[in-house]
């Protein structure tokens, strides 16, 4: 998989509009400043353009697949027509399915449940938790972190080669990293995985809002991803890909809309007759505007073009990893180097400061959102910075002496939505506070890093 880098008319190319580009926050230096939300691999904020069409429907919301009335017949063709928009995003093959959930941790439990009996799996430590911890009733097979996508691949063949060849295999793996942003060889990695009888699911929660997503160019078997982070609002997610296994199992969820019929048999129990499309794991009354803003979201990021999304996207990663590159004190995260190919997500640690310290005083003096911590991908974030974790809400502790290690790390994280203005000033930002220091103390309360505000430190 490739990014493209080409030179880009900046003038067809300004950041998409989204929601939240004027507002204003408190700073505890005194006086207000845009936020700059540089936390997209978290939550993407929503695009105007979702927003505009999810409000347009939202008077003439209605039950779907419940009503012989003109909303509820609306509401329905709405939710139906977003599954194929869903379906022509992603490329699906003709007799893929497209579940709707709500989130891609929803998407990949689901399809944990649905494994046939005997099912191995096998996945990298460095996936997030949503992909690494669903698994919990097969066998598991863990693998350790590759520093090249060469050895990604080399390592998955091993590994798919010593197990049993004629039981069920499920290789799960990221498409792009939401610690590090670099991009996995999903391609190659599929073809690992079908030589040896196993198949793959995709987690592209990170991949699909930077980057366009095939899953039949990959040749991947499923795709998990959020609207969250797609620039969507709302609880919604989606599960693409081969229909055979989610046919086979039992529902996700029992309920109505799962079922085609319901009968009391003669001693008193119950027959059911389960659907065979989508429906069969879409129990209960489904999240339509959710659906309907990933489906808007789907369009949007379509007619804007991915290819002039994708470059300026890669401007603003260069002008961020120069940037940071200026600093001596900032050690940026990486698995495959710095010649990997990635997206808007960037993880750095600063000498001699404590993470979530460094994290809070972007916020609390600079009105800038970033993510310290985890990012819920311990083992691979322990691995990058070769240390044990600090305890949640220690921004308090002592911070790191020079040359010691980093207990957590920062992240930066931005798309289509971020004008070049909050990149600059976060970049001076950390140049700022890496030279003079925070200009308040900070502490824990109730489990956050926040401002002393009876107590500013001496620059």
């Amino acid at each position: 998989m490739s990014v493209s880098t080409a030179a880009v008319d900046q003038s067809i190319c300004a950041p998409l509009p989204v929601l939240g580009a004027d507002v204003t926050v408190p700073l505890v230096t005194g006086g207000d400043v845009t936020y700059a939300a540089l936390d997209y691999a978290a939550s993407a904020p929503a695009l105007q353009r979702v927003w505009d069409d999810v409000a347009a429907y939202a008077p003439y919301y209605g039950s779907v697949h419940r009503g012989a009335g003109y909303l509820s017949q609306l509401s329905t063709d709405l939710f139906e027509s977003s599954r194929v928009t869903v379906a022509e995003f992603l490329g699906c093959r003709a007799d893929d399915q497209v579940v709707f959930t709500r989130s891609t941790t929803d998407s990949l439990n689901l399809l944990a449940a649905v494994l046939p009996a005997g099912c191995e799996v096998f996945v990298f430590e460095t996936e997030h938790h949503a992909s690494l911890l669903p698994w919990r009733d097969a066998r598991v097979t863990y693998l350790d972190a590759p520093r090249t996508p060469h050895q990604a691949v080399a390592t998955l063949e091993r590994a798919l080669a010593a197990r049993e060849p004629h039981g069920p295999a499920l290789v799960c793996v990221t498409g792009a990293s939401n610690v590090t942003g670099e991009l996995w060889p999903v391609r190659e990695l599929a073809a690992a995985a079908h030589a040896h009888g196993a198949r793959i699911v995709l987690d592209a929660a990170q991949l699909a809002p930077h980057h366009p997503v095939d899953i039949a160019e990959l040749d991947v078997d499923w795709i998990a991803f959020s609207g969250h982070k797609l620039y969507a609002p709302f609880g919604s997610g989606v599960l693409a890909g081969r229909a055979d296994w989610l046919v086979d199992a039992e529902p996700y969820l029992a309920g109505g809309g799962a079922s085609r019929k319901v009968a009391r048999r003669a001693d008193g129990g119950v027959d059911v007759e389960w659907h065979t499309t989508a429906a069969r794991h879409e129990a209960g009354s489904p999240n339509v505007i959710g659906v309907h803003s990933i489906a808007a979201a789907c369009k949007a990021l379509t007619e804007a073009g991915f290819d002039r999304l994708v470059a300026r996207e890669q401007q603003l990663v260069t002008r961020v990893r120069e940037g940071l590159a200026g600093v001596p004190e900032v050690k940026v995260l990486s698995l495959f180097g710095d010649d990997a190919p990635r997206v808007g997500v960037i993880s750095f640690v600063v000498e001699g400061w404590n993470s979530s310290h460094f994290a809070a005083a972007l916020s609390a003096e600079y009105g800038i959102g970033v993510r310290d911590g985890l990012f819920c991908a311990h083992p691979l974030v322990r691995t990058l910075l070769g240390s044990e974790p600090q305890e949640p809400g220690e921004c308090g502790a002592p911070e790191a002496a020079p040359g010691e290690k980093s207990l957590n790390a920062i992240r930066v994280s931005f798309g289509a939505g971020t004008p070049d203005e909050h990149i600059e000033r976060f970049l001076g930002a950390v140049r700022e506070l890496v030279s003079k220091g925070a200009r308040w103390s900070y502490r824990t309360e109730e489990g956050r890093c926040v401002p002393d505000r009876g107590t500013a430190a001496q620059a």
